[in-house]
């Protein structure tokens, strides 16, 4: 009996453009974590995440590690006791925040029409 190899699988590059803006931005939890930084300024871990109701640790943590890796979010370590972690908008970001406040008008808009989320 042959046995199959499992090939790991490669994600083809999206021949669309703005795919892979659409995958960093689409995961859960990420436009919610951009909007509170964009609204709130930069912000050291345990606050971000009560501004983020609902959010845990870990998932908190890989989507600043993917939004750094992106140049959407900065991240400030500070060697002190406890050791001070900040995050905060890169300049990248400024763009996609006229977005962001775009959907945030129109969410104030569905909400006054009766139609939140839909």
């Amino acid at each position: 009996m042959a046995t199959a190899t499992l090939r790991p699988r490669v994600k083809p590059a999206s021949p669309c453009q703005i795919g892979n803006l659409l995958e960093v931005l689409a995961r859960p939890w990420t436009l919610h974590i951009l909007w509170a930084l964009s609204n709130n300024g930069p912000m050291r871990f345990g606050v971000l995440r009560r501004q983020v109701e609902g959010i845990s640790s870990r998932v908190l943590t890989e989507r600043l590690r993917t939004l750094e890796e992106s140049g959407f979010v900065f991240r400030h370590y500070q060697a002190v006791i406890p050791p001070a972690v900040t995050y905060g908008i890169t300049d990248r970001m400024k763009d996609i925040e006229k977005v962001l406040a775009q959907l945030e008008d129109l969410s104030r808009k569905w909400k006054t029409e009766g139609r939140e989320g839909t």
